[in-house]
């Protein structure tokens, strides 16, 4: 059994490595538009290990299905390069870290992040019309299981299509997920 000391220490550490894996993501994908593998995949490996070390065979389970579950939201879009394989994989490292449900509240805020940053690119320039016909598309495409519409034009392949780091709003995510989560602690315990 684990001392108390040990607990608090690893309840801080693995949210606190999870916060510098994204915020290094973050200033890596907005500097150079990539989110490197030899940030990536060491990540993924050190939140499996950092869980086991802690919590045994169930912070083994908590990071695979997190890692798992990251991984397995995300693959469609990898798939249809509509989101890059870093991005992806930054997911899967990230939900190693800090366990399969607060990686569904990262993931959500980071989707509302970036839908915000895509408004906000999108009308800085001046691209709001050409959007709006590639969301057409879009919903064209998967209405009608890919028979309908030209998806090739609307991947990352497409120079001319605006791109976003995910990154970016992965970070913020983070940040504001377990900013959020410490804020709530601070004031419980102060009950």
């Amino acid at each position: 059994m684990h001392s108390a000391a040990w607990n608090l220490s690893f309840t801080v550490l693995l949210p606190s490595m999870a916060l510098l894996l994204a915020v290094s993501a973050g200033w890596l994908d907005w500097r150079s538009r990539r989110i490197p593998n030899w940030l990536t995949v060491p990540a993924l490996g050190g939140g499996l290990v950092a869980n086991t070390v802690a919590w045994g065979w169930l912070g083994t389970k908590a990071a695979l299905e997190g890692a798992g579950l990251g991984l397995a939201l995300l693959l469609p879009f990898v798939l249809l390069r509509g989101l890059g394989a870093g991005d992806w994989k930054l997911m899967g490292a990230l939900g190693a870290w800090v366990g399969p449900s607060r990686l569904v509240v990262v993931l959500l805020g980071t989707v509302f992040i970036a839908g915000g940053m895509a408004i906000f690119q999108m009308i800085r320039y001046g691209r709001v019309r050409e959007t709006l016909k590639h969301v057409v598309v879009l919903f064209g495409i998967l209405a009608t299981f890919g028979v309908w519409g030209q998806r090739q034009n609307l991947t990352l392949d497409n120079p001319a299509l605006m791109k976003l780091p995910f990154g970016v709003a992965a970070a913020a995510s983070t940040v504001l997920c377990f900013g959020t989560l410490s804020a709530l602690t601070i004031l419980h315990s102060m009950r």
